[in-house]
């Protein structure tokens, strides 16, 4: 969750009752109006890929995934640029 602009209760393991997770990216040296994506992906399966406008140096910014109870297992989110180069990635585990 994020509360302020700022991540609360983080962690690499989650329950698969967790229901929501947030991804929170501080970006530096990007001008604004620049887009990133955050993209979720459960294994080889992308579920999600949300693009971000970036309004300045450095700029905080955040998307969220509702998680189903059955998509357990090894997850990340790649942090990508506007050409799908991936500049940072967040791995994390769903547990059944």
């Amino acid at each position: 969750m994020v509360v302020d602009r700022a991540p609360t209760g983080t962690g690499m393991t989650f329950p698969a009752n967790v229901e929501r997770l947030y991804a929170w990216t501080r970006i530096q040296g990007a001008a604004a109006g620049t887009t990133v994506h955050h993209v979720w992906i459960q294994g080889d399966v992308e579920r999600a890929d949300i693009e971000l406008r970036i309004g300045g140096s450095p700029w905080r910014t955040w998307s969220n995934k509702a998680i189903m109870p059955e998509w357990t297992g090894d997850w990340r989110v790649e942090v990508r640029d506007d050409r799908g180069n991936v500049l940072e990635t967040i791995r994390f585990t769903v547990r059944g």
